[in-house]
């Protein structure tokens, strides 16, 4: 298999065909499918959904009862199905279908030159400009479960979903417009009898304000099955007597729109999109309510037949990803989208320091500020929580703890930030009492050694961890956190001190790259002085160092952290797809290079182009190497004792009492060998 092919990383292409309608028409209309179905073959899709009764036109009304126009679609289908020999390609094409007496309005599944099934619509709208039980029977009425169709017996019936012989993740099942417009659309029980992807053949009207109602349907139902959706509304062509026709193509997955069309288009067009397989397969094994309606609904699902689709995706050669992913998938891109995004995680972490500071029936919260991205973010949300329990900000014990290697940087940011929020600041100089500890223990560095060892970093950290919980004795506070969820992930904390333990830590969903856009976010927001406001940005401008080894004479810091852990923009990535989906770090590697390996993209539209980075694929698996050690074999005994914390967003947390539990002492074995396996070195 290739690593670069997107079928590898259980990808699959899937495309929306809106061709012009030649009305009642069938063999022009041929032409107009095998054509378009032949483009989406040459892109790559493995599926290819068409309007409803695309082979005639939806409008034909009487027109539909005519023996002449009913042989035309069906000797229409046979040119389609021949030419489908030749395409790796599962097509969905709609006709009216005579049967026992009564016509269907039905969704042809064909591939490889064969006709696999006919789903007839279930639900036939007969209200306001509609009035299609005129012309055709339900699904209900079916008397048979199976007809004969070209020489070969095809089975007929809503209750089919369409299982790919080569990719047993991609299940397809089918609906035609007003389906989706009911209480209860088929498709929540295709999906339930494992249906991924629900292709849905419509000939909507277009009103004003019912293409958002319909893309809302759309986008709700792929959220609420679990699925992706892949909707084909009629175009242009279709009589205009009464009705116009807007040709409206999207699809969507989980509640996400991958790709949507032109309306009102006059020409044809094909729309594509990557599904991803995988998630949709990770959210189901992780929603067990989805399981727990499936067994309600037993013996509804347990009806429907599993038609075997005879295709092979192959996975050989290049067949590159067309969906483009956020580099930041904590962070979106848009920015309005991105404002809302960090008014919300305010919201959330304010909130729960303020109920905390309730509960514990404390008017005050101890912190420590270095100067540094966490304890910045951690300071602004104990002044909020203030101003939310209509408290003073003098109630915030912010003090600073200045070590051996703190720069003049940073212990001048901590002091700015203290007084440009009004919190009660001090400074407490912790050297005399780490030099005290370093000779109780016979440190070499008591005798003058210059050992910069763990020890040496760990008294640091655990002198200022101990003051800052004397400090909360002393004024009945808590201590407020300040460590990170990336930092959390990557084990970059020392055990028991102030980056893993506090009475609550408010950082504790929030990874890096969030927090940098949090504190960019707070510095624009006009509310700050002009002083709060250049000390944000200052704090964002200095390099991420836990400033516990004495650096040079110029000031550069002797630790920069991403030279250890990796470039948090990577590993904050790698940590979004391992945690919240579960995916093998072969997906995982393909996803990130695909996210960053074009500097040209940048991060978002507003980025200067010197700060737009790229990483190659040698980069991204180096990276994601130090991730798995650090995530599977070296830091999970410091999270199992993670103080409380509020749970900010859906990437998750990694509390041992929520997101993620892991027993403590496993190693990283598994998801090396995977990487080793199936990543190019």
């Amino acid at each position: 298999m290739s690593f670069y092919n997107l079928h590898t990383h259980d990808f699959v292409r899937v495309a929306v065909g809106v061709p012009r309608v030649h009305l009642a028409d069938p063999n022009a209309n041929a032409d107009a499918s095998i054509r378009l179905a032949r483009a989406a073959a040459r892109r790559g899709a493995s599926v290819c959904v068409l309007p409803e009764l695309g082979l005639t036109g939806y409008s034909c009304e009487d027109l539909f009862q005519q023996a002449a126009l009913q042989r035309a679609a069906i000797e229409a289908l046979e040119r389609v199905v021949r030419a489908t020999a030749e395409l790796s390609l599962v097509l969905a094409v709609g006709l009216p279908f005579a049967v026992d007496g009564e016509l269907f309005n039905v969704a042809a599944i064909v591939c490889r030159g064969r006709v696999l099934g006919l789903v007839p619509k279930t639900y036939l709208p007969n209200y306001r400009e509609f009035y299609e039980l005129r012309h055709f029977a339900p699904a209900a009425h079916a008397r048979r479960s199976e007809v004969t169709l070209f020489g070969a017996s095809v089975p007929f019936g809503a209750d089919q979903v369409f299982v790919v012989e080569g990719q047993p993740k991609l299940v397809i099942g089918v609906e035609l417009c007003e389906d989706l417009w009911t209480p209860l659309p088929p498709s929540s029980l295709a999906a339930l009898a494992g249906a991924t992807l629900i292709l849905n053949l419509s000939a909507s009207n277009a009103t004003v304000g019912k293409s958002d109602y319909r893309r809302a349907l759309v986008l709700g139902q792929s959220a609420r099955c679990l699925v992706a959706y892949a909707y084909a509304g009629t175009g242009y062509g279709e009589s205009t007597t009464d009705l116009a026709w807007d040709g409206h193509a999207l699809i969507a997955e989980n509640g996400t729109a991958l790709a949507e069309g032109e309306r009102f288009r006059r020409e044809e067009q094909l729309v594509c999109a990557d599904v991803d397989l995988g998630r949709l397969a990770a959210d189901r094994e992780r929603m067990t309510t989805f399981g727990a309606t499936a067994r309600r609904h037993f013996d509804e699902v347990a009806r429907y037949r599993r038609v075997s689709v005879p295709l092979e995706l192959g996975t050989e050669g290049e067949l590159a990803l067309e969906r483009v992913y956020e580099r930041f998938p904590f962070v979106p891109s848009d920015p309005a989208t991105r404002a809302e995004r960090c008014r919300e995680v305010y919201r959330i972490q304010v909130q729960g320091l303020a109920r905390r500071l309730e509960a514990a029936k404390s008017t005050k919260a101890v912190i420590g500020v270095s100067g540094g991205l966490d304890s910045t973010q951690a300071l602004l949300i104990a002044c909020r929580a203030m101003d939310s329990l209509s408290l003073p900000r003098k109630n915030v014990i912010a003090v600073t703890m200045p070590g051996f290697a703190t720069s003049d940087r940073t212990l001048d940011q901590a002091h700015r930030l203290m007084a440009a929020f009004g919190v009660t600041a001090s400074t407490i100089d912790i050297r005399p009492s780490c030099k005290q500890m370093l000779a109780d223990i016979g440190h070499p560095y008591a005798r003058g050694e210059q050992v910069y060892d763990t020890t040496f970093e760990n008294v640091q950290a655990g002198e200022r961890t101990s003051h800052l919980f004397r400090l909360a004795n002393l004024h009945n506070a808590p201590v407020v956190g300040t460590g990170d969820l990336s930092e959390l992930a990557l084990g970059w904390c020392t055990y028991g001190v102030g980056d893993q333990m506090a009475h609550y830590n408010v950082n504790a969903s929030v990874p890096k790259t969030l927090i940098q856009h949090l504190i960019r976010f707070e510095a624009a927001s006009g509310e700050l002085s002009a002083e709060a406001s250049r000390a944000l940005l200052d704090v964002l401008a200095t390099e991420i160092s836990p400033e516990l080894v004495p650096g040079s004479k110029d000031g550069q810091p002797a630790q920069r952290t991403e030279e250890v852990v990796g470039p948090y923009e990577l590993q904050d990535f790698h940590l979004y797809y391992v945690n919240r989906f579960g995916y093998a770090p072969s997906k995982v590697a393909f996803l990130c290079w695909n996210a960053w390996r074009d500097a040209s993209r940048g991060s978002w539209p507003d980025v200067p182009a010197a700060d737009r980075r790229a990483y190659d694929l040698a980069q991204v698996r180096r990276w994601l190497r130090v991730f798995l050690v650090r995530f599977f074999a070296q830091s999970q005994f410091k999270r199992s004792a993670m103080p409380n914390g509020p749970k900010v967003g859906s990437g998750g947390s990694l509390s041992p009492r929520g997101d993620w539990r892991a027993p403590s002492d496993s190693d990283a074995t598994t998801w090396l060998a995977e990487l080793d396996t199936h990543v190019p070195g």
